[in-house]
């Protein structure tokens, strides 16, 4: 089974904490964000890893040597040249990422006990290209699901802005967890030239969604972080420390 790390973010909101490090090797609980997700994803059967890199992408090579890959086979898409954003680094990473089964992209500032299993058997039972794990927090900006969970549209409640712009009906908003699973058969609209080097993940779900299935699943967790900015950085810390 097929998995990517998201690990090329510069982590601005982390600065200073991130100005020498990368994002992927901030601590929480004592244990870099790359280790715990590296092992996750291991525990849940995904053996076949690939890791983009770009901010302090040579310590992220490091870490891994020193730590022999922590037993896995580890593939590293290299964006020091350029950060392609998500979408693109997914597009760059096609070549690890091809075949005959999905795989699963995962942030690296996300952290969680939600069953990667369970969302790869969802994904394969309800035959979509694309299966985004979702939740109910708050957020500035939301997915819009018809009630089968099918994604339409984007909203962005601070604007009022929602795409596509004539969008009707009446949706659920939900927001994105930084967990997905794709079908490589999407490489064949990434491909296409409108889909140039740095582009949104996100942009390309609402692009290809109104034909062809992207389903919204929502989390099933008794905890979920997203780790970057300080304030939330701390949150995960103080959970970790208290399982200790």
């Amino acid at each position: 089974m097929k998995a990517m790390i998201f690990a090329a973010g510069m982590g601005t909101r982390l600065r200073p904490l991130t100005d020498n490090i990368p994002k992927a090797l901030v601590r929480v609980g004592g244990i870099p964000l790359l280790q715990r997700i590296i092992l996750k994803l291991a525990a849940s059967g995904f053996n076949d890893i690939t890791i983009n890199i770009h901010h302090r992408g040579q310590q992220i090579i490091d870490f891994l040597q020193a730590n022999k890959n922590f037993g896995q086979h580890i593939n590293i898409s290299d964006e020091r040249g350029q950060l392609l954003n998500t979408g693109g680094g997914i597009r760059h990473a096609q070549h690890f990422l091809t075949g005959d089964e999905p795989f699963l992209v995962h942030n690296v500032d996300i952290l969680t006990d939600a069953d990667l299993k369970a969302l790869w058997q969802h994904h394969l039972l309800q035959k979509s290209e694309a299966t985004l794990l979702v939740g109910k927090r708050q957020t500035k900006r939301y997915l819009l699901f018809d009630k089968n969970m099918n994604l339409h549209g984007w909203t962005n409640k601070q604007t009022g802005e929602i795409r596509p712009t004539n969008l009707a009906g009446n949706y659920e908003e939900w927001a994105f967890a930084g967990i997905h699973i794709l079908s490589p058969s999407l490489f064949r609209y990434m491909n296409d030239s409108y889909w140039q080097e740095a582009f949104s993940i996100i942009d390309f779900y609402l692009n290809i969604c109104p034909y062809n299935p992207i389903k919204g699943v929502p989390i099933c967790a008794t905890h979920w972080f997203d780790t970057g900015t300080p304030e939330t950085l701390a949150c995960a810390n103080s959970w970790y420390e208290q399982l200790h």
